[in-house]
């Protein structure tokens, strides 16, 4: 029997006026939560309770010229168990002249048999700005869970004027798991980007990365992974260095999460 498979997609677009735009269907949506500061905050969510193969999710978010939009998800990502497929989340974001963009969706678990393919693709105009953090987590730890058998591919691309300036493939499957040195024993990692005009003058925001974090920086981009044996550390560092570089608090979204 084949079984029905989720689907969802939602799209947001801001300018410095506000929402212009918002489309919604399926298990994808997208909220606008008040928020105390200037800048709009965009929230995604899969009703859905997570995904499994054949399940595919697309979130687009485009900023107008001059705006700074916060975009995140509500709650962690779960990839459970694929009977058969992968799962594919598929992440677009346009970020227009002097605009700046900070996606910081909240981390991904990775359920035993999990399989996920995710591919964000971010079109940056010349003067743009994005701040993009992605993390995962090899199932729970406070619940005895240790993720041994499951396949993550994501991708990371970012054009700025059409021209391809940055582009990174994070690929796990059974066979590198199940490797004595894969991942050199972390349970939890991280990574961080920051493109746009003065990018590299931030990592002097970033001194006080403990010792399972690295940060470099060089033309125009501002990099920083991260890999700890349990999540909370990492998430800890994560926020931290989030903050440094926004100058601003973390989304409610992330601060409600424990």
């Amino acid at each position: 029997m084949k079984m029905q498979r989720a689907r969802g997609a939602a799209r947001v677009e801001i300018g410095r006026a506000g929402l212009r735009d918002l489309s919604q269907s399926g298990c994808a949506k997208a909220m606008l939560p008040r928020v105390d500061g200037p800048d709009p905050e965009v929230v995604f969510l899969n009703t859905s309770g997570g995904v499994t193969g054949g399940d595919i999710l697309a979130y687009e978010c485009k900023i107008g010229a001059d705006a700074r939009v916060t975009a995140s998800t509500q709650t962690a990502e779960r990839t459970y168990r694929a009977a058969s497929g992968e799962g594919r989340i598929d992440v677009r974001l346009t970020v227009g002249a002097g605009a700046r963009l900070d996606w910081l969706p909240q981390e991904t678990i990775l359920f035993e048999g999990s399989a996920t393919r995710r591919d964000t693709v971010v079109d940056l105009a010349e003067d743009a700005t994005v701040l993009l953090v992605e993390s995962a987590i090899l199932g729970r730890a406070a619940m005895g869970e240790r993720t041994q058998a499951a396949t993550l591919s994501d991708r990371r691309t970012i054009r700025r004027a059409g021209r391809l300036i940055h582009e990174e493939h994070f690929h796990l499957d059974p066979e590198a798991l199940a490797h004595p040195h894969a991942l050199a024993g972390a349970q939890a990692v991280a990574s961080l980007i920051l493109i746009g005009p003065g990018a590299e003058d931030a990592h002097s925001r970033l001194r006080d990365l403990p010792d399972f974090a690295a940060a470099s920086a060089w033309d125009g981009r501002l990099v920083v992974r991260m890999a700890h044996a349990t999540a909370a550390p990492l998430r800890r560092a994560l926020i931290g260095a989030i903050v440094a570089l926004r100058g601003a608090p973390m989304p409610r979204v992330w601060q409600a999460e424990r």
